[in-house]
């Protein structure tokens, strides 16, 4: 028979035994679920990692876009590729302005360039379009939401050809102070470079804002389209992305015959 001693010893050991259960399924329950936020951290990252390159144009995504990409974070951002090479040396007039035309499929579209402000950009455009760099290349990139533009320059016609060297960042106070978005409106007509989203990565890719655009101040705004150059490029984006998205190839496509950069 049973004494009350050992009764309760044996509901006292039940008992502990018991509360190790408990505590030993919740530090199960406890490594479950660092297991599971863990693979949902990593899965997020590795998304948002895929997506950031994704964005970018020129296989690094560097970078913002996404503006380029229909947004400031260049996401519409616009992005050429990088290089060590040096720039041309500087040849042009520093206080003259030049004029770039493009003969193209869809009509000439021309801008004016002010050496004086922007007189590495400048005489970047005119060695390559005297070297013939732009001849037969087309504009490659269409964004028709968030930002307005028509990006062309690529010599590969996909977002990652550049010259071979990078230029330095200009004038990128033109445009006034950025508000709280930290963005500045890139008017209709403005000719301005891409980048990789770092700083002084342009190289030949530019872009042309056919509609008013809200854009980081980072992109050197160095031309200024005339008024049957913009209303071509307008025709352009009123044409939309080929396929329909809102960021791609254009529908109506602009294949550069020729180009070339004379003194004004």
């Amino acid at each position: 028979m049973v004494s009350s001693d050992q009764r309760r010893r044996q509901l006292a050991r039940e008992k502990f035994e018991r509360q190790q259960q408990r505590r030993e399924e919740a530090r199960r329950r406890t490594r479950r679920l660092t297991v599971v936020i863990a693979s949902v951290v990593a899965v997020a990252a590795l998304v948002g990692a895929g997506s950031y390159l994704a964005l970018d144009g020129d296989g690094k995504k560097d970078k913002s876009d996404a503006a380029a990409d229909a947004s400031p974070s260049a996401s519409a951002s616009p992005s050429p590729s990088e290089s060590s090479a040096p720039e041309p040396a500087m040849k042009i007039d520093k206080k003259a302005k030049y004029t770039m035309s493009l003969k193209t499929s869809q009509g000439d579209i021309a801008f004016t360039m002010d050496a004086a402000k922007t007189p590495h950009t400048t005489n970047s455009f005119k060695s390559l379009a005297d070297k013939g760099f732009f001849d037969g290349t087309k504009c490659h990139r269409l964004t028709t939401q968030g930002i307005f533009v028509l990006q062309c320059g690529d010599p590969k016609g996909d977002g990652t050809g550049g010259p071979g060297y990078t230029i330095p960042d200009e004038n990128l106070t033109a445009l006034g102070k950025a508000g709280e978005d930290g963005t500045v409106t890139y008017p209709a007509g403005t000719v301005a470079m891409a980048n990789t989203g770092q700083a002084h990565t342009g190289g030949s890719q530019f872009f042309l804002v056919y509609k008013d655009s809200k854009l980081p101040p980072t992109y050197t705004p160095f031309g200024t389209m005339d008024d049957a150059s913009l209303k071509a490029v307008k025709d352009v984006g009123a044409a939309g992305v080929a396929g329909g998205a809102a960021d791609g190839a254009p529908k109506k496509a602009v294949d550069i015959s020729k180009a070339a950069v004379d003194k004004s």
